[in-house]
């Protein structure tokens, strides 16, 4: 009786690992089965490609308002070698920017721990997508694997305002994703 319930324990976890690990490399896709691209551009820096960009949903039609109910995925494949600390203090750096109150230092070091279990070190060719979920948060992937889940909406929101909020740095970039016409 014992030896069977270690199998069936060990079966059980198995079963579990199982069904994790098909979660784990479903994609991004998997998140919104429908999305279609709706723009793509490319972001570059004194005339160097970084990365290009494709922003992908399920609901959303090119040139309309984006809506903060509708999810979607940004795809970045970067152009070069860029390190996960700069993906980082990039990133964590244009939050700030962007955000309309200034954020506490407890926030940003939580959201910093985050950033660095969703990014890699990146070279040429490599992807990294960001899936926006509302009333969730947000999943990263790297090439087609579930690197990290962030269960923060204000996280999420705060990260993809670096591109689509109309005060980003590169409004040409945000109109392509967004599939209107150049501001």
């Amino acid at each position: 009786m014992t030896m069977q319930k270690g199998r069936l324990t060990s079966l059980l976890i198995c079963l579990v690992l199982i069904l994790q690990s098909a979660e784990l490399l479903a994609g991004w896709r998997e998140a919104l089965p429908d999305a279609r691209r709706l723009g793509s551009g490319e972001m570059r820096v004194f005339g160097l490609s970084i990365y290009s960009a494709q922003f992908w949903s399920q609901r959303l039609i090119a040139g309309d308002p984006l809506d903060s109910d509708v999810p979607f995925a940004l795809e970045l494949t970067y152009s070069r070698a860029v390190s996960r600390d700069d993906l980082v203090e990039a990133s964590l750096k244009e939050i700030r920017r962007l955000s309309p109150n200034s954020l506490n230092t407890e926030l940003m070091t939580r959201w910093e721990r985050e950033m660095r279990q969703a990014f890699v070190d990146v070279r040429a060719g490599d992807r990294i997508t960001g899936v926006y979920m509302p009333g969730e948060g947000a999943r990263f992937y790297v090439g087609e694997t579930l690197q990290h889940v962030v269960r923060d909406e204000a996280f999420a929101k705060a990260f993809f305002a670096i591109w689509l909020d109309p005060r980003t740095r590169n409004p040409e970039l945000r109109a392509q994703l967004l599939g209107a016409a150049k501001p």
